[in-house]
């Protein structure tokens, strides 16, 4: 299980709002029972005080969806099925949008 993979979300009652999550915790922790994981979203962050870094928009399987680090959780790692995605190459906007929910700037 790879860090910045993309799977299901394995809620099915969240899976309209939520189809996808990513995980962000580092492949070094990979004995742990859990993963840090957060939300790829369609709905937007609304507030106009808030960093514009804080909420990336990624394309995932052709959908457009938004990135809600500020939501993010751990849950079970064999809660989640396959991975459909990887958003390695989109790492940097991952740490920064992270940065954004510690530093709040």
């Amino acid at each position: 299980m790879a860090q910045w993979d993309v799977y299901p979300n394995p809620v099915a009652r969240a899976r309209e709002l939520i189809p996808f999550l990513v995980v962000l915790q580092s492949d070094l922790l990979d004995a742990l029972p859990t993963r840090l994981v957060a939300p790829l979203s369609r709905s937007q962050v609304v507030s106009a005080g808030l960093p514009q870094r804080l909420a990336p928009h990624f394309v995932v399987v052709g959908e457009r969806l938004v990135l809600k680090p500020h939501e993010a959780g751990t849950l079970l790692a064999r809660a989640l099925g396959a991975p459909v995605a990887s958003l390695r190459s989109e790492a940097h906007r991952i740490v920064d949008a992270l940065d954004a929910v510690v530093s709040g700037v």
